[in-house]
């Protein structure tokens, strides 16, 4: 694979790789807030309303009942995963920010249309990155002004965004948005730049077919 399309898909790797646990309950200093980010907060009623966009984007391309339900199964950390994202893109935004790093709309469109012909047309793109990375057709632009802003700014650095040095420049844009989630998704690890969960094994999340997730 061409290196800039086979980097352009390691962020997002590691972006969907979020671990499986909920810690039992709220942020009363937040009410209403899964995180809180540069003093920006993500509502939960944000949050559920990605969630949905992902499983009615699932729905569509899975009309099966069965298999829809298998689906629903297999992607029981959507909730936890889109968090990590809204929280990731914000934090890369910023380290991208930090370094005088932009995107424009041509640059999106063209690795689309590259990723597009790879992947057979625009469905079969749309197909790809919702399965793998639970990124619904309407975030995908999104998605990828996020893989650009990942490719320039560990160009930038003179690293790619395996190495250290890449995740030092997320840490620190970390600590300049003193990133807070709601303990009810864990909590973020400043130094990888990543939702970590409690260890409250006795708490677990069950995300119903409409989407809502639900602590039991």
């Amino acid at each position: 694979m061409h290196r800039r399309r086979r980097t352009a898909l390691v962020l997002t790797a590691a972006i969907a790789a979020a671990a499986p646990l909920l810690t039992a309950c709220g942020n009363d200093a937040h009410p209403g807030a899964a995180a809180v980010v540069g003093g920006q907060r993500i509502t939960v009623a944000q949050l559920e309303s990605r969630v949905d966009e992902v499983r009615k984007a699932q729905r569509a391309a899975v009309p099966d009942e069965t298999q829809y339900q298998q689906v629903v199964s297999s992607t029981s950390s959507l909730t936890r995963d889109t968090l990590h994202n809204m929280v990731l893109d914000r934090v890369l935004h910023r380290a991208a920010q930090d370094q005088g790093i932009a995107v424009t709309r041509k640059e999106i469109q063209q690795m689309r249309g590259d990723l597009e012909r790879q992947a057979g047309g625009s469905e079969g793109l749309e197909t790809a990155w919702l399965q793998k990375y639970g990124i619904a057709p309407a975030r995908l632009d999104d998605n990828l002004r996020l893989q650009l802003e990942a490719q320039k700014l560990a160009t930038r650095l003179g690293t790619d965004t395996s190495q250290p040095a890449f995740w030092k420049a997320l840490s620190k844009a970390s600590e300049e948005l003193r990133v807070d989630l709601n303990p009810r998704y864990g909590s973020w690890d400043v130094q990888k730049s990543s939702r970590v969960d409690a260890e409250t094994p006795w708490v677990r999340e069950v995300t119903t077919a409409g989407g809502r997730p639900v602590t039991a």
